[in-house]
């Protein structure tokens, strides 16, 4: 049966009437709740073992979780240490490519350097010889002119 406010009061009045009133204070030590609602010594240690082995378990749990964690941030880690490695071994490679093709360019260079000089040259000496030419031929008009 369950306790309510209602009955508890009958059963104070009642206690009122045969006991009187100071005997009636009896019920201030009853739980305000019915019996079956009161934990006892045995309900608080099954509890006080329930939370402990829950605590427990957590602690496994969290341990657990912790270890995976670890291992998951060493393994990114490393390979992020691989991919930097890789990168700095492609950034190499490229300067040393770039290098290469620019020593390359600077041959090239030289040679139409080189080319260059001798078309020049080539280009003066001819002209100097068509110059020459066309003196002789003024000179041998004027000479023809006044003869």
């Amino acid at each position: 049966m369950a306790v309510s406010e209602e009955s508890r009061h009958h059963l104070y009045q009642r206690l009122e009437e045969v006991l009187g009133t100071p005997q009636a204070a009896l019920m201030e030590h009853l739980p305000p709740v019915g019996w079956a609602d009161v934990a006892t010594k045995r309900d608080i240690d099954e509890l006080r073992v329930a939370t402990k082995r829950n605590i427990d378990e957590l602690c496994v749990a969290t341990k657990r979780d912790m270890d995976e964690l670890r291992a998951a941030t060493k393994s990114d880690f490393e390979h992020l240490r691989s991919n930097t490695d890789h990168l700095r071994e492609s950034l190499d490679d490229f300067r040393r490519s770039t290098e290469r093709e620019f020593e390359h360019l600077g041959t090239r260079m030289e040679h139409f350097e080189t080319r260059f000089d001798r078309l020049h040259t080539e280009f003066r000496t001819t002209m100097l010889a068509v110059m020459s030419m066309m003196v002789v031929l003024v000179a041998a008009m004027v000479a023809a002119v006044k003869l």
